[in-house]
């Protein structure tokens, strides 16, 4: 462990941020650069000699928290960067972009800050970075084996370097023209600059990964072709089915899925337009949905310099902490959060319903109408009397995924079985009902987190690797089955 008597005598520190003004105007990172090293050190010893450490369970990549929250203590950044690749294949992305359910179900946290573990984290897999000790992993022999990965989002990244570390040749085919599925066009540059996909992107070349850009499965290239080329498939197509909101006005021009909106803004970063095609900038802009994405709106918008930005929720508020009865430890809580964009400007509103969108007569929405909504015998209810309007000329749907793409026919060619929720169905070894096709990520899954679709990416990866060679040495962190610590 680290110091015995860290969490005792050091309090929760956690990352700088840059003021609001000043990143509002660029679209670097949040965080002052180097603030965290200093105070890392102090923050890795705050982690205890808990007995059971429940962050294990909390990370479904079973992360060696206590580990190398050690090593960072003691300031050996190559110890700490070799435990954090034992079970993380991209510890930058998740050091950023995760929430942290480890954190959660920090024994610390029962009744103190837990452990800053996403902090130390980045701290360390940036300072590997900055030593040079991140290496290409090149195998010592080929299998002769060949494996398609579809999607080049966490989970076919995860895969991808898998397979191709345990000998297979593999090929990752992603649609759009750069690789990184929605790391690279659904995170903003502020929540994550894509250097650093860039460099792992390259760090897989040099292992022998291969990337197929701009080729859609199921559209540019039948699946049962792609079938017929390589000894085995990995589906990791995602969830990018968004869910709509079929109310009258949807057609208005302005009213956008975020998922429209969000890349345009990233291929202005880079170098794709000069200007999005789709802007904020003077706009009233409402984004319906409070999740993560809509967070990634907000910000967006500021940074285009939007008139006014509003964030609306159908959920009450949630809690400042955690409840002890209905959230307890070591769940992962739903509670209020501040991201960097809210601190931006904005306002959010809870329990609110969006009834219609009013345009002008060249048919752009204009106004928004919502009511207030209420939980009425287990059932949301709108409230009388509490309609009202506020000015929208750009609005982003964010409220979610609801499964794989099915309208580009890579469903339907490969012949895949659907589970109860939408979700491509797989076995125990993460193998759909046609053999030698596998999913992994939010394909099979659903919607989640970014350690769950690089636990599944790995998992996967141990299944590809069992059927094409019948035994398999690759780590499965997780079951199809697993799922998060929840009430």
């Amino acid at each position: 462990m680290a110091d015995p008597k860290g969490f005792l005598t050091h309090g929760r520190e956690v990352a700088s941020s840059r003021p609001v003004e000043e990143r509002k105007k660029d679209w670097n990172e949040v965080y002052v650069p180097g603030s965290l090293l200093p105070i890392i050190s102090k923050q890795a010893s705050r982690c205890m000699d808990c007995g059971i450490p429940f962050c294990h369970n909390g990370c479904p990549l079973g992360n060696l928290i206590p580990e190398w929250n050690d090593y960072a203590y003691r300031e050996d950044w190559t110890g700490a960067s070799e435990r954090l690749h034992a079970t993380n294949n991209f510890p930058e992305f998740t050091g950023r972009l995760c929430p942290a359910p480890c954190e959660s179900a920090c024994v610390l946290g029962i009744n103190q800050p837990p452990v800053t573990i996403k902090n130390v984290e980045v701290s360390i897999i940036d300072k590997a970075w900055d030593n040079g000790t991140v290496k290409p992993q090149v195998p010592e022999r080929l299998s002769g084996k060949t494996v398609a990965v579809i999607g080049s989002g966490p989970a076919g990244l995860a895969a991808a370097q898998q397979l191709t570390r345990a000998g297979h040749t593999v090929a990752v085919y992603e649609r759009a023209d750069r690789v990184g599925g929605l790391l690279r066009y659904g995170i903003p540059e502020f929540k994550m600059e894509k250097r650093h996909i860039n460099r792992r992107i390259e760090q897989m070349r040099a292992e022998g990964t291969r990337f197929r850009t701009g080729i859609e499965i199921g559209r540019d290239l039948k699946a049962t072709d792609l079938r017929k080329r390589y000894d085995a498939v990995v589906i990791a197509a995602g969830s990018t089915t968004a869910r709509d909101l079929p109310v009258p006005g949807r057609e208005l021009k302005g009213v956008y899925q975020a998922m429209e909106y969000l890349p345009l803004a990233n291929k202005v970063q880079e170098g794709d337009y000069v200007a999005p095609p789709i802007s904020a900038e003077g706009k009233h802009v409402v984004v319906i949905g409070g999740g993560d994405t809509g967070a990634d709106c907000v910000g967006t918008a500021h940074r285009q310099g939007a008139a006014s930005v509003t964030q609306l929720e159908i959920m009450p508020r949630p809690n400042d902490e955690r409840h002890p009865v209905n959230q307890p430890w070591p769940t992962f809580p739903i509670l209020y959060k501040v991201t960097s964009a809210h601190e931006e400007g904005g306002e959010r509103i809870y329990s609110a319903s969006t009834t219609h969108f009013e345009g002008d007569e060249d048919g752009n929405v204009q106004w928004l109408h919502l009511a207030e909504v209420e939980f009425v015998d287990g059932k949301l209810n709108r409230k009388p009397g509490t309609e009202r309007k506020i000015p929208a000329q750009l609005v982003t749907l964010a409220m979610g995924f609801t499964g794989t793409d099915q309208q580009n026919g890579l469903v339907e060619q490969f012949g895949l079985e659907l589970d109860e929720r939408g979700n491509i169905a797989r076995d125990a070894h993460f193998q759909t009902n046609v053999p030698g096709v596998f999913v992994a990520g939010d394909a099979g899954r659903g919607q989640s987190l970014i350690v769950w679709a690089i636990a599944e990416g790995r998992s996967a990866a141990r299944g590809v690797d069992r059927y094409l060679t019948g035994v398999s040495d690759l780590p499965a962190p997780i079951r199809p089955t697993d799922r998060a610590l929840a009430v």
